[in-house]
């Protein structure tokens, strides 16, 4: 006796948020870590070359933790939260606010989690709210006058209110939780992976350096 399998959920691509001015700017501090570290082992003398290598070996992981690898990854069903050392997984039923403060954090079963990739510009969010007020005061200002807008402007002012980078990534992830928490793909618990790929180098590459400069 064969048994009917529900039909399987679309699946969509996931969203990616990540800052593209800390990819560039990790970019740049590895090509220049590297190099210095290079020239240092080519040009070096005695413990220089182990010394160098012991840094690159240590501050190349956390270089790209910290610019290169944050990222968020959503999709219908959960969100996916890729920090400097750990990846969160949260499914949209266990995620139970998504907020932008002084730093853009998901609250899930009695957690916090950083959005390290989602960073808040407290002057990018003044900027908008003074362009907002300012288009509502043109508006006002208009209507006072008797002469500031016609009909044909009311219909091509723009509707949508200017927002802060960081605050429209967290509306549309709000939005997201809030549609796809009822699904069946979207039902679980957190889960919370530390990424030993990243620590492992890293603290053998301090621990080395240690080493070295201590019989120097």
């Amino acid at each position: 006796m064969s048994s009917q399998q529900p039909p399987d959920e679309p699946v969509y691509a996931d969203r990616v948020y990540r800052s593209s001015m800390s990819v560039v700017t990790g970019v740049l501090l590895l090509a220049l870590t590297v190099w210095l570290c290079v020239d240092a082992v080519v040009r070096g003398t005695g413990n220089t070359p182990f010394i160098s290598l012991a840094i690159l070996l240590c501050a190349a992981p956390l270089i790209v933790a910290f610019t290169i690898r944050p990222a968020v990854f959503a999709n219908d069903d959960r969100l996916r939260v890729r920090n400097p050392f750990r990846v969160i997984e949260l499914p949209w039923a266990s995620v139970d606010a998504v907020r932008a403060g002084y730093s853009a954090e998901v609250l899930a079963e009695g957690s916090k989690f950083q959005l390290w990739s989602v960073p808040v510009s407290l002057r990018e969010r003044k900027r908008a709210n003074r362009q907002q007020t300012g288009r509502r005061g043109g508006l006002t200002g208009g209507g006072l006058t008797g002469g500031g807008t016609n009909s044909s402007d009311e219909k091509t002012a723009p509707a949508t209110p200017q927002r802060a980078r960081a605050d429209r990534i967290v509306d549309e992830l709000r939005e997201l939780a809030e549609r796809g928490a009822s699904r069946p793909g979207a039902q679980g618990s957190v889960r919370v992976q530390w990424s030993y790929e990243i620590i492992a180098p890293a603290v053998a590459g301090a621990v080395l350096l240690i080493v070295l400069i201590a019989l120097r």
